[in-house]
């Protein structure tokens, strides 16, 4: 296919553009849409594009141009017109948390390529699989949030949404064709839910790594003064963390505990980042000296009941994902798997009430697998 014959997609860029796109979607019955967020290059991500695509026309709407999307919020949220992504939780954990929006009757390609069985379900493969279509994947990791736009900018995001509604019906036509449309419409309304995605873990950033083995609580007190070392510049630098020291730097660092620059060039500081953040490193591994020293929390283990229902669970559904030539977490997703292995089959019902086709299909292996 011929790229280059495509029309330009249309920039929205100021509220009359907005409102007249949204009444063009609000009368559509599926819609593609697409984010491109900032995460690489800024110290907190924010969604910079939101693509739409309908039959006719693809529109790039530009956020840093606009200084409100909530007449957006009624397009996600509406029951009759379909959302077709691809990957579809990372977008909307973006746009829950930059704009707060609601989401309801939900496509998501990949997927619906993973319950077909596909290991491969990126864009690029579908696209090219389906369309012959070939994606140049240079822009995946570009900084979306510099202004102006590049044209090649502009015409690598509207492919992310260009092909998605015939891609949908291609795949649609599958899931009907094996008998995997109900497995995948509830995987669809789980991806809606408000809780359908992880939540972000309230615990600081240094506390993650306390329970690794080869860090004494010294050194877990020294990560944790440049952890916050690393945020206070990040966010001065408006970059992410890891940009400016990675995380295994500052691991070899708070093992190290370095008093004097020479040391820091042995640990693999660049001569930039000695010369820029040298001292306040030093300065950071000073004061966690001075500092108490934290407390080690023994590490709670899982009842042994609950690790045999687990590992169980885990080897029974490795076996069906062979059966259907599909990976585990299609067979059980880990939220269910989680709460099968700590709960039992006592309650399947009520813990498997929003996986109805999973119920009815494996219901009677989970019960026999823990045994009651």
């Amino acid at each position: 296919m011929v790229l280059e014959a495509l029309s330009p997609p249309i920039l929205i860029q100021s509220a009359s553009q907005l409102a007249k796109l949204v009444d063009e979607l609000s009368q559509q019955p599926r819609i593609a849409v697409d984010t491109e967020s900032n995460s690489l290059h800024a110290y907190r991500e924010r969604v910079c594009l939101v693509q739409f695509s309908t039959l006719e026309n693809d529109y790039i709407v530009d956020p840093l141009a606009l200084d409100d999307l909530s007449l957006l919020e009624p397009i996600f949220s509406n029951p009759d017109i379909e959302k077709i992504f691809h990957a579809a939780e990372y977008d909307i954990i973006c746009l829950r948390r930059d704009y707060g929006f609601t989401f309801a009757n939900l496509f998501d390609t990949m997927q619906a390529g993973r319950i077909l069985g596909r290991r491969q379900a990126g864009l690029d493969r579908l696209l090219d699989e389906k369309f012959s279509v070939k994606v140049n994947k240079r822009f995946q990791k570009a900084d979306w949030g510099v202004r102006p736009l590049s044209r090649d900018l502009v015409l690598y995001a509207r492919l992310d949404t260009h092909f998605l509604i015939p891609l949908r019906d291609l795949l649609k036509a599958e899931l009907e064709e094996k008998g995997l449309w109900a497995l995948a419409e509830e995987d669809f309304r789980m991806s809606c839910a408000p809780n359908g995605s992880k939540p972000k873990s309230d615990e600081p950033y240094w506390a993650r790594f306390s329970s690794r083995r080869d860090m004494t609580s010294q050194d877990l007190t020294v990560l944790k003064e440049l952890v916050f070392l690393r945020e206070r510049l990040a966010e001065r630098l408006d970059r992410p963390p890891f940009k400016v020291i990675d995380d295994d730097k500052l691991i070899a660092i708070a093992r190290a505990k370095p008093s004097a620059l020479d040391d820091l060039a042995g640990i693999g500081l660049s001569s930039k980042q000695m010369e820029y953040w040298g001292r306040p490193v030093l300065e950071a591994v000073k004061r966690a000296a001075e500092s108490p020293m934290i407390k080690r929390e023994p590490p709670q283990r899982p009842s042994e009941a609950y690790l045999k229902r687990l590992d169980k669970l885990k080897a029974w559904r490795k076996k069906a994902a062979d059966e259907m030539n599909v990976e585990s977490d299609v067979i059980l997703p880990r939220s269910l798997l989680l709460v099968l292995a700590e709960r039992g089959a006592e309650d399947l019902n009520l813990i498997m009430k929003n996986s109805p086709w999973r119920l009815e299909k494996f219901g009677s292996q989970i019960v026999e697998v823990l045994g009651g």
